[in-house]
C-alpha cells in the first residue's frame, strides 16, 4: 500500500501547486485567489522509485464554527489523522506567521511524522528558510513548487518513511485482487442540486464539504469506494464534480477552471449521473449536460433528489418520465431514480440502476444476429428511394463497444435520410435490449469495382 502523504499549511502557500508538481500534471485547481482548494483530494503517484498516495488539502485558518472555513479546516484535520506523514508547507516570501506557528504546535502533538517544506524560496523567497528553523520540525526542505526546484531534497526526506512503509508491507496482502477496474462515475449537474451531499451519504460519511452555500465544491474530487451488489462486489471511483451554471453566467476565471475540470471529469467516467433537483427538473442547463454526456458517448443516469420535498410523488414520477421522454430523445428509456440524498431515503436504487447502463454500454451484438436483424428491420421498413432509385442494405457488424458502435454497408451511404438512420438506432435498441446508452450508427458506401474502368 503507496505511503500516505497530506500536504497542509495556510491558504495560497502553494499546496495545490506542490501537489500538481508531483502528480506530473495539472489535477487540482490552482490560482492565486486564497481558498481555492476546499475539498481533500487524492491522487496515487510513482516519486522517484517508490508510490505515494498525496492529499491536497484545503488551507487552514481561523474560522468561526459553523462557517465553510471551519468545515474546510475540519477535512483538513480528517487528512491529517489519516495520513502517513504531512508535508508542512510554508511560504518562504511570507515568512513565519503566528498561525505557522500554531499550526507546526498542532503538528508536533499529533504525533506523526511532519516533513516541513518551504515554498517560493526561489530568488528573495530564499531568506525564508532560516524563519522556519523557529517553528521546531526539524531542518526544512527548500523548494519551487512552481518551478519544480529542491525536488531531489524533497525525496530524500520522504524517503526513509517511504521505506519504512515499505518493509511494515511486505507481508500484507492487498485489499483486493480483482482485475477489473474501478467502475468510474462522475456525478453532475447545476450547484447546489446536492452532489457532493450524495457522494457523503453513499459512502457513509462527511468526506465532502457540503452546505447551503452554491458553489462549494470547486476541483472534481475522485473517491475509491466498493458497492456490494447482489452477484458480486463493484470497486467504484466516484467523481464529484464542481456545479455547471449556463455558460453566459461563467464569468469568473476560476469557475470557469472549475468547468472544465468537470468536462473532463464526464470524458474520463463510464457512467454520468445528472442530478436534478426534483423540485426544479429538467431545466435548459439540465438538458445541456445530459446531451453533453451523450455527445461523449458516457450511459446516463438521471437522479432526481430531494424527494423528501415532495408530496404527491406518484404524479411526480408520472411527470418526471414524460418530461424526460419529451425532452431528451437521444436517450430513450433512461432510468430516473429519486432519492433524497440528505435523509438517505430511495438510496439503494441508484447503484443497480448505474450498474445496469454500464452493462448497456458495453453490450456486445453478435454479427450473424446482427444481420438476421438487419434483414428483418428492411424487410419490415425498406430504405426510402431516393431520386427513384432504391437502397439496398447489404450487411453490417458491430465495430466496438463503450458505447455500442455499429455500420452498415449500403449504396448510396451518404443519401440516406436521418429519419431513417434514426428508425435503425431504435430498432437496434428494442431488437437487442440496449436502453439509454448512446448508440453510434456509421453508414459505409460499398466500393464499386468499375468506377475506374471506361
Amino acid at each position: 500500500m503507496p505511503l500516505r502523504v497530506a500536504i497542509v499549511g495556510r491558504p495560497n502557500v502553494g499546496k495545490s501547486t506542490l501537489f500538481n508538481r508531483l502528480a506530473g500534471r495539472k489535477l487540482a485547481l490552482v490560482d492565486d485567489t486564497p481558498g481555492v482548494t476546499r475539498d481533500r483530494r487524492e491522487h496515487e503517484v510513482r516519486f522517484g522509485d517508490f508510490d505515494l498516495t498525496l492529499i491536497d488539502t484545503a488551507g487552514l485558518e481561523d474560522a468561526k464554527e459553523g462557517a465553510l472555513e471551519a468545515r474546510m479546516r475540519a477535512g483538513t484535520e480528517k487528512a491529517i489523522s489519516l495520513a502517513d506523514i504531512t508535508l508542512f508547507l510554508v511560504d518562504g516570501r511570507a515568512g513565519i506567521t503566528a498561525f505557522d506557528q500554531e499550526l507546526a504546535g498542532i503538528l508536533r502533538s499529533g504525533g506523526k511524522p511532519v516533513v516541513l517544506v518551504v515554498n517560493k524560496t526561489e530568488g528573495r523567497g530564499a531568506d525564508g528558510i532560516y524563519d522556519a528553523y523557529s517553528l521546531g520540525l526539524g531542518e526544512p526542505v527548500p523548494i519551487s513548487a512552481e518551478h519544480g526546484e529542491g525536488m531531489a531534497d524533497l525525496y530524500e526526506a520522504i524517503r526513509p518513511h517511504a521505506e519504512g512503509r515499505a518493509e511494515a508491507v511486505k507481508a500484507e496482502a492487498l485489499e483486493w485482487d480483482d482485475p477489473l477496474k474501478p467502475l468510474r462515475v462522475a456525478i453532475v449537474g447545476r450547484p447546489n442540486a446536492g452532489k457532493s451531499t450524495l457522494v457523503n451519504s453513499i459512502l457513509g460519511e462527511d468526506r465532502l464539504l457540503v452546505g447551503p452555500e452554491a458553489g462549494i465544491t470547486r476541483d472534481t474530487i475522485s473517491v475509491e469506494w466498493t458497492w456490494r451488489g447482489e452477484d458480486r462486489d463493484w470497486p467504484v471511483k466516484l467523481f464529484d464534480t464542481a456545479g455547471m451554471r449556463k455558460r453566459s453566467r461563467v464569468q469568473d476565471r476560476l469557475e470557469k477552471m472549475s468547468v472544465g475540470d468537470t468536462i473532463r471529469a464526464i470524458r474520463f467516467a463510464e457512467v454520468v449521473v445528472v442530478m436534478l433537483d426534483v423540485t426544479q427538473p429538467f431545466e435548459k442547463q439540465d438538458l445541456q449536460i445530459a446531451d453533453l454526456a451523450v455527445r461523449e458517448g458516457r450511459a446516463v443516469v438521471l437522479a432526481a433528489n430531494k424527494w423528501d420535498l415532495i408530496e404527491d410523488r406518484t404524479e411526480m414520477g408520472v411527470a418526471l418520465r414524460e418530461m424526460a421522454s419529451r425532452l431528451l430523445p437521444q436517450l430513450p428509456g433512461v432510468p430516473i431514480v429519486t432519492f433524497s440524498a440528505l435523509t438517505g431515503q430511495g438510496l439503494r436504487k441508484l447503484m443497480p440502476a448505474i450498474t445496469k447502463v454500464y452493462v448497456d454500454w458495453n453490450a456486445q451484438v453478435k454479427t450473424s444476429a446482427f444481420n438476421e436483424w438487419l434483414g428483418q428491420a428492411t424487410t419490415a421498413h425498406p430504405p426510402p428511394a431516393v431520386r427513384g432509385r432504391r437502397i439496398k442494405m447489404r450487411y453490417g457488424a458491430q465495430i466496438k463497444t463503450r458505447p455500442p458502435t455499429f455500420f452498415v454497408h449500403c449504396q448510396r451511404a451518404d443519401e440516406v435520410p436521418d429519419s431513417y438512420q434514426r428508425y435503425l438506432v431504435n430498432a437496434i435498441r428494442d431488437a437487442f435490449e440496449i436502453q439509454a446508452v448512446p448508440i453510434r450508427l456509421y453508414l459505409r458506401k460499398g466500393e464499386n469495382p468499375y468506377a475506374d474502368k471506361k
